[in-house]
């Protein structure tokens, strides 16, 4: 199959998103890739089944470097730049080997095992005292009254961030994923980059027993981070662990209190918890599709050829639910275990997915714990999702707490 004898060709727009996993299984079943147009009207391929995603995450003929394709000009250094900090055009998202080998060897230190288990007690502290703050209301709105400040509280707390700015961090970041302005998602990148240049310089000053200190004062043999490298690695921790883990809390309450049964199980059996996050994830992770990549070179997947300096998604989200891969994939099992694609695969894999884990296990324990008898206020098909090509995430999770 090639370009010229691509299927008609839909559009991923508010509608999709609101149906995106029956659209998703439509164009699963009939194609592994299929060409989509975007609600701005460019046009890129997407990767649909399991197999092919997980491969794809780890082809280096899918670059996610930028900087030097000419032939795509909406993703182009010289569009970045026009709007985006300069600062910013070379991240671990957006830089292929060798120069994302370096910086990653450089960070994943500080996502060691012990590292993140030293923060467990802190995440714990977090949580109480938020669940203390929403226990006498009867009704609340998940998102706002916990999984965001939980998660913005949690990521003050690892990168060393006075957490007075939670509210802006959540404004900021919140542009850069929803906003179809390319002017404010801008605006929002720059001020995150003038923020966290501060940081930096506050912590040159006085070092702390934090991940900015840390990244500060690391080395590699005679290598360490420089200024930019600085700025654009606590961009990514901070962007990219920002909405994606607030989102598996809210999906994953939204899910269990779909599924009794499922939440019953988690509250008789709380150590059940951790192959529950791993299902979240699955059957209805954070991430629609993965970070951008383009062809360096022509490229077959599934069958279908996607010519040379052609945008492609994958889409995990449809991955997740590929029938060849998990039995039964639209049933909702916490007891699953699956291997899922929601921190990618290879070299590109998410380097912050242990804390990411640990804060989503503690927060879904936690608030079975206490609120036992959750419900959500509404009937669920009533509930609509953000538009986003990149985040799947509730426009609002109200729910009432119960006796």
């Amino acid at each position: 199959m090639t370009l010229s004898s691509a299927r008609t060709t839909p559009t991923f727009d508010e509608d999709f998103v609101q149906d995106l996993h029956s659209r998703y299984a439509e164009i699963r079943e009939a194609t592994p890739v299929q060409r989509m147009r975007t609600a701005s009207g460019e046009q890129v391929w997407v990767v649909t089944r399991y197999a092919d995603a997980r491969a794809a995450f780890a082809d280096s003929r899918l670059s996610k470097d930028f900087r030097r394709e000419e032939t795509l000009e909406s993703v182009s250094l010289d569009a970045f730049e026009r709007s985006y900090p300069k600062v910013l055009a070379e991240t671990m998202l957006t830089l292929d080997p060798p120069a994302h080998t370096r910086l990653r060897k450089l960070v994943t230190w500080a996502f060691t095992p012990r590292r993140v288990e030293l923060l467990r007690s802190r995440v714990d502290v977090i949580t109480s005292r938020l669940l203390d703050r929403i226990a006498e209301k009867p009704e609340v709105d998940v998102l706002d009254a916990f999984a965001y400040p939980f998660v913005a509280q949690v990521l003050c707390e690892v990168l060393g961030l006075d957490d007075s700015h939670c509210d802006d961090l959540r404004a900021w970041i919140g542009a850069l994923y929803f906003s179809n302005d390319e002017e404010s998602t801008g605006k929002a990148a720059y001020q995150i980059a003038d923020y966290l240049s501060e940081v930096i310089a506050s912590k040159r000053r006085a070092p702390a027993d934090d991940l900015s200190s840390w990244l500060i004062q690391v080395r590699d043999g005679t290598d360490r981070l420089d200024e930019n490298e600085l700025v654009s690695t606590l961009f990514v921790l901070l962007v990219a662990g920002f909405e994606t883990t607030v989102n598996v809390v809210g999906n994953g309450v939204f899910t269990l209190l779909q599924h009794p049964d499922q939440w019953a199980a988690l509250r008789a059996n709380p150590s059940l918890v951790s192959s529950a996050v791993e299902e979240i994830l699955r059957f209805e992770g954070p991430d629609v599709h993965a970070v951008l990549r383009h062809t360096k070179e022509p490229v077959t997947v599934g069958g279908v050829e996607i010519p040379t300096g052609e945008e492609v998604w994958l889409a995990v989200s449809s991955a997740h639910r590929d029938p060849n891969r998990y039995p039964d994939p639209d049933r909702f099992d916490i007891t699953r275990e699956p291997q899922h694609l929601a921190f990618g695969n290879g070299i590109h894999a998410c380097v912050g997915a242990r804390l990411a884990r640990m804060e989503v296990q503690i927060a879904l324990r936690e608030l079975i714990e206490r609120f036992p008898n959750m419900a959500l206020t509404r009937p669920a098909e009533e509930f609509r999702w953000r538009f986003s090509t990149s985040i799947r995430a509730l426009e609002t999770l109200p729910v009432r707490l119960g006796p």
